[in-house]
């Protein structure tokens, strides 16, 4: 039975990367037209989101979300979650209808295509570099400036160790929402560590739940209070957790 298993998330991963490629072999073209222009990147965001769902469901898994609060078209918003699975970013595009850019880790672009599109529509970070993260305030600002919405996943990656239910905030995401006075939406993946986690021979299909929590206002508040703030964001989807794991 073991050795089944083994079998089985092999094939299940090896699928999962197939999938990952299929759909942007697919739309290649008309993604390639979407990223000549930034003011064409709402068309290549329609595109992401059904790459995304395509992904989901051909890998066992559905979604159920919960919204507290709606985000509205047109507005933009600082979207944050908690980062376990690199299923996260399709999640995230699968639930969310407001055009966003992903601020994400420059090591995602040597995955083959994926890259290529990532690299090109997302604001890229080295974590070990003050000036690459000074870069993201400027070329988020000119996102939003667009009208576009942000999403950050703010513990800076996915901790080494899979005990840890939501690891420390950074401040980024934060300083971002209130330098911009854009309201930030907090929300709680339940089940993506289970289903797809980052150890190899692990997850399984099945049930993927999401909360979207009201939304944390900045407007009126300066850049002092970015703990307070943060420290608010980190409570809410803390607390949610525990009452996933219940």
């Amino acid at each position: 039975m073991k050795i089944l298993k083994i079998i089985f998330w092999v094939l299940w991963r090896v699928w999962f990367y197939i999938l990952m490629g299929i759909p942007i072999i697919v739309m290649f073209p008309f993604l390639f037209v979407s990223i000549l222009k930034e003011k064409w990147y709402p068309y290549f965001f329609v595109m992401a989101r059904i790459w995304a769902k395509v992904i989901l469901f051909g890998m066992g898994f559905r979604y159920k979300v919960e919204y507290e609060q709606e985000p509205e078209s047109n507005k933009s918003y600082m979207f944050i979650a908690n980062h376990t699975s690199m299923t996260d970013i399709m999640l995230m595009l699968s639930i969310i209808r407001n055009p966003f850019v992903f601020v994400g880790k420059k090591e995602l672009v040597k995955i083959p295509l994926f890259g290529f599109f990532y690299k090109r529509t997302c604001i890229l970070v080295d974590r070990k570099s003050s000036k690459s993260r000074m870069e993201v305030f400027d070329r988020a600002q000119k996102r939003l400036s667009q009208g576009l919405s942000i999403c950050i996943f703010p513990e800076g990656g996915v901790p080494d160790d899979e005990s840890v239910l939501l690891d420390e905030f950074k401040d980024g995401a934060f300083r971002l929402a209130l330098e911009h006075h854009i309201p930030i939406v907090p929300i709680t993946f339940a089940d993506n560590k289970e289903r797809f986690s980052y150890t190899f021979l692990s997850g399984s299909p099945g049930l993927m739940r999401a909360k979207t929590h009201r939304f944390i206002p900045t407007e009126g508040l300066s850049i002092d209070q970015k703990k307070n703030v943060r420290e608010t964001a980190w409570k809410v989807i803390h607390e949610q957790l525990l009452v996933f794991r219940k």
